[in-house]
């Protein structure tokens, strides 16, 4: 792609990311279940819970997770810290494609222990981020190596992805952009400040993956570690600082079929 090409493009995905990036997006996706709380502790664990189900049908996703909430006394903070054993009764039926009661009281159980031992997910996720040199890939699979620190089913694993392996770590990188990337409008939260948004990257799916393989940002046949790379090495040229805002570009175009021809 030759200089000029890049800024045509440059241009176009801005213009797209400031079209789609608004409370409109919120009605359809599932940040819209953090988005129920003000609380930053309720916000992080509803998002991070969210996340963990977020793949297959969007409505779907939604509805599950709004169940959890439910189950949760749509106080999910207050939960972890302060549930009973009988309170956990609701959960032993829940199911959500391959993620079942199982692994969602494990979830439960775990973030239980982060919240009252270890100061939480942000206090979790920040120290490890340090750790490993601002390196967000590095820190997603360090952390997986420490959620599952306790006695636990291997088929729970599964629902972690470990970039080292080569995973995009999609749900994971997109529970970071909420988190991480400024709420000035309105979408994402941007309540831990120690990660930079400069070090984010895209939460790659099938939608992203074709939009960006249609712009020629990603070669790469598989949405994989590697094409997250690759994608991420020329979005960061359109935006060194918040290189991620342009998720709302890709996705939107790609999940309302709006892809435009330059």
């Amino acid at each position: 792609m030759n200089r000029d090409n890049k800024i045509i493009l440059k241009s176009f995905l801005d213009e797209k990311a400031e079209l789609y990036e608004n409370l409109y997006f919120i009605e359809n996706d599932p940040i819209q279940i953090p988005h129920l709380f003000s609380k930053k502790e309720d916000i992080e664990i509803a998002g991070f819970l969210t996340s963990i189900i977020a793949w297959g049908q969007r409505k779907t996703i939604i509805t599950n997770a709004k169940k959890l909430m439910n189950w949760m006394d749509d106080s999910p903070h207050d939960f972890l810290i302060n549930h009973q054993a009988e309170d956990l009764k609701a959960f032993e039926k829940f199911v959500h494609r391959t993620f079942n009661s199982d692994d969602l009281l494990y979830f439960i159980y775990r973030l239980s222990l982060m919240y009252k031992e270890e100061g939480g997910l942000e206090q979790v996720y920040t120290d490890l981020y340090l750790q490993e040199n601002e390196d967000i890939l590095m820190t997603i699979s360090r952390f997986k190596l420490l959620f599952f620190n306790q006695d636990h089913l291997a088929r729970s694993e599964k629902h972690l992805s470990n970039p080292e392996k080569g995973s995009s770590a999609k749900r994971m990188n997109m529970f970071l952009r909420w988190m991480v990337r400024s709420g000035r409008r309105g979408v994402d939260f941007g309540i831990w400040s120690t990660i930079s948004p400069s070090k984010l990257y895209m939460p790659l799916d099938v939608h992203t993956g074709n939009v960006a393989r249609h712009f020629g940002l990603i070669k790469r046949k598989q949405n994989d570690r590697k094409a997250l790379e690759e994608l991420m090495k020329n979005l960061r040229k359109f935006d060194a600082e918040d290189p991620v805002k342009y998720d709302f570009a890709l996705f939107g175009m790609g999940v309302n079929g709006k892809v435009t021809l330059l």
